[in-house]
């Protein structure tokens, strides 16, 4: 199906790729066998892994930036990946059910780290939808605006924990810190390099926290309104002052909208009067593809890193760096405008 892209796609991709120019990635680091085995369930917490342990561990990282994690089918070497690290890290609230059911069902010895649910204890809320079991989207149409989410400690028994924390980059900065803590409870010798690997992460989020509300204000106000493929922009919308006005599908991508749904979201985009809807690089485009047009609306030509970083040769080879892709192409795409920030000396 051909998609509309937006006029100002070429700008906008310039604007992107140059951020990557200040923004760097850190290499993978060579194995070593003496070095500690540590799993890394998801693209963050691999980036962020690799970013403050480097070298001195033995990182296996079991989801690739392409792949989807609600539906991911584990392998026989993801298992025993798990049974053999000294350290497991997984994201927790269910989002990425099969690698957590292997994790949990794991009998060794080595600490196993929900990192999300301890960065952030107190998470939003999404629709009674279960990643695992991939209700239909008509059964709860989960797009609830951001500010209308409730903390976990006062919610209905019914619903889901959105476990998207890391695109509010101040829950990035707690990941960051639950990851260090772990490492170096894993390698105490370590562990004065971890720290300071940690604070030049934290001062980059910080930085990235100041600029982003900077580019969503020049977006018109009546326009900053956020539409993707499935609800995974709660977190984003409510920090940087955007509200999340629907989704093709509720918190797990795996689900198939209805065909009422799909005419809700057609009157909703036409209502919204947006200028672009957003498709994500983990999703099939043709779901919002088909929305977009029938609507009238444009897609975005820069598609959003949902699920985290895309790897070293995309726009966005870092946590740091997908924060700032993301909001480029939110911002240019909405109407307004980005201007990449400047790399700290």
């Amino acid at each position: 199906m051909m998609m509309k892209i937006t006029l100002g796609s070429a700008k906008a991709l310039s604007l992107i790729c140059a951020t990557a120019l200040l923004w760097g990635c850190q290499q993978p680091a060579s194995r070593d066998r003496n070095q500690p085995k540590v799993v890394a369930t998801t693209a963050v917490l691999c980036d962020l892994a690799q970013q403050i342990g480097s070298d001195s561990i033995d990182l296996t990282c079991l989801l690739q930036p392409d792949q989807d994690p609600h539906v991911y089918t584990p392998t026989p070497e993801d298992r025993r990946a798990v049974e053999e690290a000294q350290l497991v890290l997984y994201g927790g609230y269910d989002y990425e059910p099969s690698l957590i059911r292997i994790v949990q069902a794991t009998q060794s010895a080595a600490p196993k780290l929900a990192v999300y649910e301890a960065a952030v204890p107190t998470p939003l809320l999404g629709g009674a939808h279960d990643h695992d079991h991939g209700e239909k989207a008509g059964d709860d149409h989960g797009h609830d605006h951001a500010e209308e989410k409730t903390a976990a400690a006062t919610a209905d028994a019914d619903q889901t924990p959105d476990p998207h924390v890391w695109h509010d980059a101040r829950n990035g900065i707690a990941i960051a810190q639950v990851v260090t803590q772990a490492l170096s409870e894993l390698q105490p010798a370590e562990a004065s390099t971890y720290q300071q690997r940690e604070q030049a992460i934290v001062a980059e989020l910080q930085q990235i926290q100041a600029w982003i509300p900077q580019q969503i204000a020049t977006i018109p106000a009546n326009q900053r309104r956020l539409i993707t493929t499935h609800d995974s922009f709660g977190y984003y919308a409510r920090a940087y002052g955007l509200t999340e006005s629907g989704a093709i599908a509720g918190l797990s991508t795996q689900e198939q909208p209805t065909p009422t749904r799909l005419t809700e979201l057609v009157n909703s985009l036409r209502a919204a009067q947006v200028p672009t809807v957003f498709r994500e690089t983990t999703s099939n485009p043709q779901l919002i593809g088909t929305v977009a047009q029938e609507a009238g609306v444009q897609v975005s030509a820069q598609p959003l890193y949902v699920e985290g970083p895309g790897g070293a040769d995309s726009p966005a080879p870092n946590y740091q760096q997908m924060l700032i892709h993301n909001t480029c192409a939110i911002a240019t795409g909405l109407g307004g405008r980005c201007q990449p920030p400047q790399r700290q000396s």
